[in-house]
């Protein structure tokens, strides 16, 4: 693993380490231990656990395997805090993370003091295979942060009282620009990570990707254009919907986004505040994302579409994490940032995938099945993490997460 040069301005390996591990503090520091411990729901996990869960990941593969006579803060904690590595052996169930009431907020940020004095202390031992583990862990963690943050706010919206995680400014007044369409490349495009620098192995190897005559959206779908497709009787027309979504629209009671409250408000990590019509919609599953493309007379962007429409965009623009904030959508946006954009692609491994090596294999290939891509990042992505060929991905009826759409259609 290459390490920056210290003249040139960019942050070595080291120093992104430790930003990474002090804005993981710095999201949680506004928490009570109760707020750190609710678990919303199965897919969504307390926030003591994300902060618990990523000094598991480098104790574990970086400092148990890499640094000779490295002792465990708490060896019980491996139990707790593995997510679903089973190479790793047995784990507290998923569902159940909300009920670890012990260790406290304090003690987990005691484990990570002892992890991070660890991980200084070998730092300028560590072999180059410890090294590309520790860039793999900054970017674990980076995912944890948003996770962070999407978790908290469906465990803050489950209180009555609307609490607020941070303060926000007041939206601003904006008009949506004028959507329009640009046309997308024709033809045979390369898509994928290459072959030298960070990406996860699910984005590689870089291939040849035919792309049929399209265009794509110039922005995101805005609220205000959701709330005219609520209006039209979006969430009661079955001929917009696959029958998947139609049956989960049904049997769910869906009616408009996540968190959206009566005719003009939602709840946001801010509390309740007032949609801004202009802004990306954001927390919409597959599902609606597709019925709302029927509706507009459009379809979803194939991942590679979106990739090659993004490929020559600047990734660290745009509304991203930077520090611990009430983050949420805003106008006008870029590419990357504000909300992750749901593409018609399944998550499937590319021509040639091969997982990691080791348990780490298991971070990506084992969920290719069931799961769709989404593309760019959001205002809880962490900046700098994202990139063109990052493929996110949930399954379709997941919309817990800052999730939009950017509309295509064929040419």
């Amino acid at each position: 693993m290459a390490r920056a040069d210290a003249d040139s301005g960019i942050p070595t390996l080291k120093e992104r380490l430790v930003a990474t591990r002090r804005l993981t503090l710095d999201l949680a520091a506004p928490l009570s231990d109760a707020d750190a411990a609710i678990q919303p729901f199965p897919d969504a996990s307390p926030a003591k656990w994300h902060l618990a869960h990523t000094t598991w990941f480098f104790e574990t593969f970086v400092l148990r395997d890499h640094v000779p006579g490295y002792q465990p803060f708490d060896e019980r904690f491996a139990y707790l805090f593995n997510s679903y590595y089973e190479g790793e052996g047995e784990r507290h169930p998923r569902a159940r993370r909300g009920m670890i009431s012990r260790p406290s907020l304090d003690e987990v940020r005691a484990w990570r003091g002892h992890v991070d004095a660890a991980l200084d202390a070998a730092f300028a031992g560590l072999p180059a295979a410890a090294l590309e583990l520790v860039e793999l862990g900054i970017n674990h963690e980076q995912q944890h942060q948003e996770l962070f943050l999407t978790d908290l706010l469906a465990t803050f919206a489950e209180n009555p009282l609307e609490p607020a995680y941070a303060e926000s400014s007041p939206a601003a007044c904006h008009s949506a620009e004028p959507l329009s369409f640009l046309a997308g490349r024709t033809g045979v495009v390369e898509v994928g990570a290459a072959a030298s620098g960070f990406a996860f192995d699910s984005e590689r190897p870089r291939h040849s990707a035919l792309l049929h005559p399209h265009a794509i959206a110039s922005r995101p779908v805005t609220n205000g254009e959701w709330a005219e497709f609520v209006a039209d009787g979006g969430y009661d027309t079955p001929t917009l919907w696959l029958s998947e979504g139609w049956d989960w629209v049904q049997r769910e009671g869906i009616t408009a986004p996540l968190y959206w409250r009566g005719e003009d408000a939602h709840f946001t990590l801010a509390g309740r505040r007032p949609r801004d019509r202009a802004a990306p919609v954001a927390h919409i599953s597959f599902y609606e994302a597709d019925a709302f493309a029927r509706w507009a007379g459009a379809r979803l962007p194939s991942e590679f579409e979106w990739e090659d429409f993004a490929s020559s965009a600047d990734p660290n623009l745009g509304n991203q994490l930077d520090r611990a904030a009430a983050v949420l959508p805003a106008p006008p946006g870029d590419i990357f940032g504000d909300v992750w954009e749901w593409t018609g692609s399944a998550f499937l491994p590319y021509p040639g995938f091969a997982p990691a090596a080791g348990t780490v294999g298991e971070y990506n290939g084992k969920f290719m099945a069931g799961q769709m891509v989404l593309k760019g990042a959001s205002c809880a992505t962490p900046r700098g993490h994202s990139r063109a060929s990052y493929r996110n991905f949930f399954p379709p009826a997941a919309r817990w997460q800052f999730t939009g759409v950017r509309l295509a259609r064929d040419a």
